[in-house]
């Protein structure tokens, strides 16, 4: 293999997370002749977002994430967002089915599990909430199959740590969709890197940070990352980056210069979980329990306690308690926040502050929660828990973000969005949830955004017809194309959903 310097890729990929190496996965099934580099600060893949214990690994399906489902003025329920992110994931599914099939990922229960999805509230206003939800979802062909239920006793059957210990006089309801799903992105990322370094023409350097990026006068990006360990710099010249560096992603792409990030700014947020392996304990609790969110509090505040399937090991989660930190990655520098601060984002930062007391509010307080509180809200989920079954895990780190809505006054944004350069040659992933589990819509973005020559000139759209049997179907328009993909990818992926 030729030195890295001497090297001119087709693609270079920043980050070795989910999201780059699944767009490399797929770039690399669209056109096999491609030549990539990815470059990793630490080393080794999926180390940050992507790492098992660093998120809750539900493989968002919109099936109990309350917070997808708002309820109107009128109190109907707007189930919009929740169809969005449904069929994201069945976006995942076909092409985790298809490297399946191809013989890319051997084993894909090394990844997956079947795992249901549970809403679990509780109170009679939250219990009108759940029945308006549930009315309005399973309506829907994409949630034909949810089921709900006010009664303690069928609960306690679907979710037996929730129920025992409950007060038993107040109103309780939850629903369940079976067929959900636990997801470790990290062994995913593993998979396909592994999968990834048996081509000739795919390079990737660990302890590799990138420290420079700048365009050239020809139109190509100079990308310059130095050694970690040896203090080396090395350079070279592409056509296209993709920057999937999770929280480090605003800062590189500063570095970019492009005017389309002007003026982005982040807002970091940390987090915390905490986690039970005793298996007497884990064997009882079988589903990810999703609640309701505290009246003022944020979406990424929604608790849940969550089956784990990790190294073939099941464990519990709980949490997330929400904190905040001024890194951008765990792995970072307290430093990131103040550093990414421009002339130009500064003010679109202070307005999204000062529109967001309540959260800055909401954030001190978990910051300065005892240990003694953090417990209270687990015996919410979990009536019956005992301290001394439960140890804190630091949660990755997310950033949230900051754009201007209009002018210069900016709008924090929950969610992950796409940025690019007017010429499609640079792009970046920003955001936060729902994350890892929409990478396969974000490589999908990606190539039809970036690369749609190539969908009308060259072969690329008949191979990614092959690659996502539903391309260009509307799967919540078409319910029977909608049945027979989510049929055939349980089968492919082993995540049919056991009877009961």
């Amino acid at each position: 293999m030729p030195s890295l310097s001497s090297l001119c890729p087709d693609i270079v990929l920043i980050g070795a997370g989910i999201m780059s190496s699944t767009l490399a996965a797929l770039l690399r099934e669209l056109d096999p002749s491609l030549s990539m580099v990815m470059f990793e600060t630490l080393s080794d893949c999926g180390q940050e977002s992507s790492y098992a214990w660093n998120n809750a690994g539900t493989g968002h399906a919109g099936n109990c994430e309350l917070n997808y489902t708002p309820q109107r003025a009128d109190g109907s329920i707007d189930i919009s967002k929740a169809l969005a992110v449904n069929t994201e994931f069945d976006l995942s599914r076909q092409l985790w089915a298809h490297w399946v099939r191809e013989g890319r990922i051997a084993d894909p229960a090394a990844f997956v599990q079947p795992c249901p999805h549970i809403s679990l509230v509780w109170g009679a206003e939250n219990v009108a909430f759940l029945k308006a939800r549930y009315e309005a979802m399973v309506a829907h062909h994409c949630f034909a199959d949810m089921e709900y239920t006010d009664d303690p006793a069928v609960i306690a059957q679907w979710a037996p740590l929730a129920m025992a210990g409950r007060d038993t006089t107040q109103p309780v309801a939850a629903t369940r969709i079976k067929e959900g799903t636990d997801v470790n992105f990290g062994a995913l990322t593993h998979a396909l890197t592994a999968s990834l370094r048996t081509d000739r023409n795919v390079s990737i350097h660990y302890n590799h940070r990138v420290t420079d990026l700048t365009r050239t006068e020809d139109g190509r990006w100079r990308v310059t990352a130095t050694d970690t360990e040896s203090g080396h710099a090395t350079t070279v010249l592409t056509r296209f980056v993709f920057i999937g560096a999770g929280g480090n992603a605003l800062p590189l792409l500063q570095k970019s210069g492009i005017p389309e990030a002007t003026h982005y700014a982040g807002f970091p947020v940390s987090g915390l979980w905490l986690r039970c392996t005793d298996p007497a304990i884990t064997r009882q609790h079988h589903a990810k329990v999703y609640g309701k969110a505290p009246v003022g509090s944020p979406p990424m505040s929604v608790p849940h306690l969550d089956t784990r399937v990790i190294d073939g090991k099941s464990c519990l989660l709980f949490g997330p308690y929400a904190g905040f930190s001024t890194k951008f990655l765990k792995s970072g520098s307290w430093t990131d926040y103040f550093r990414s601060l421009t002339p130009k984002n500064i003010i679109p930062a202070l307005t999204a502050g000062k529109d967001n007391l309540g959260l800055l509010d909401y954030l001190v307080k978990q910051v300065i929660q005892t240990n003694e509180a953090r417990f209270q809200a687990l015996l919410d989920f979990y009536p019956n828990a005992r301290p001394e079954d439960w140890s804190k895990v630091v949660a990755g780190q997310r950033v949230q973000i900051i754009r201007p809505d209009s002018g210069l006054h900016g709008k924090l944004r929950f969610g992950t969005e796409l940025v690019k350069n007017a010429d499609r040659s640079l792009v970046a992933v920003l955001g936060a949830s729902p994350g890892a589990s929409i990478a396969a819509s974000v490589a999908l973005q990606v190539v039809q955004g970036c690369f749609p020559e190539r969908l009308v000139e060259g072969d690329w759209l008949p191979r990614l017809r092959q690659v996502f049997p539903a391309y260009g179907v509307d799967l919540t328009q078409d319910a029977a194309a909608c049945a027979t993909l989510r049929r055939d990818t349980a089968q492919v992926l082993g995540i049919a959903s056991e009877a009961g």
